[in-house]
């Protein structure tokens, strides 16, 4: 008993601390983190359209498919044709090479390859949080290689870049 009475300020700080740490909880979520998933259930991908000056047919579609995807794999919405709480539209209008790198004997010994993505966003829950913005990236390679030849890998690792991008400025909000 005289223990109690000797420390009882210190067993009631205890308790005290324990109830309001209790009432407290942090939580982090690396993969749709953003998103209230009580308001915003769908989303609608439409199909990008390629109106750059040079076109490679096949990646508007591998494009729009790749950021379908991202969007399924790494958030709960679901995904509709057509009315969903966010939307995602846009259309390719880069599609560029340039020299980089050049040589005294005015060869490039690299050529930079670049993307560029106009995406329309509409959240149609939170409007404040749509837009409209261009995204692009690139990547170089030798330019002693033929760009057929390098064109699909360089797309590939372009694609995934773009989509974290898009993602990241959609609904990670960062």
């Amino acid at each position: 008993m005289e223990w109690i009475k000797r420390h009882g300020l210190y067993i009631w700080l205890l308790f005290l601390s324990m109830g309001i740490l209790a009432g407290c909880s942090v939580s982090y979520s690396f993969n749709g983190g953003a998103i209230n998933y009580d308001e915003v259930r769908s989303i609608t991908i439409r199909d990008f359209n390629n109106q750059a000056p040079l076109v490679y047919a096949p990646f508007a579609n591998n494009f729009s498919e790749a950021l379908r995807d991202r969007y399924t794999q790494r958030t709960k919405l679901s995904l509709v044709s057509q009315g969903g709480d966010l939307l995602l539209e846009g259309n390719i209008t880069g599609y560029s090479l340039e020299p980089v790198a050049v040589q005294e004997n005015a060869f490039a010994a690299r050529t930079k390859f670049t993307v560029t993505i106009s995406v329309n966003y509409v959240n149609s829950v939170n409007e404040k949080e749509s837009f409209e913005k261009s995204f692009s990236a690139y990547r170089e390679f030798d330019s002693s290689q033929m760009f057929n030849d390098v064109q699909d890998q360089l797309l590939e690792e372009i694609t995934q870049d773009l989509i974290k991008e898009i993602f990241n400025a959609t609904v990670e909000n960062w």
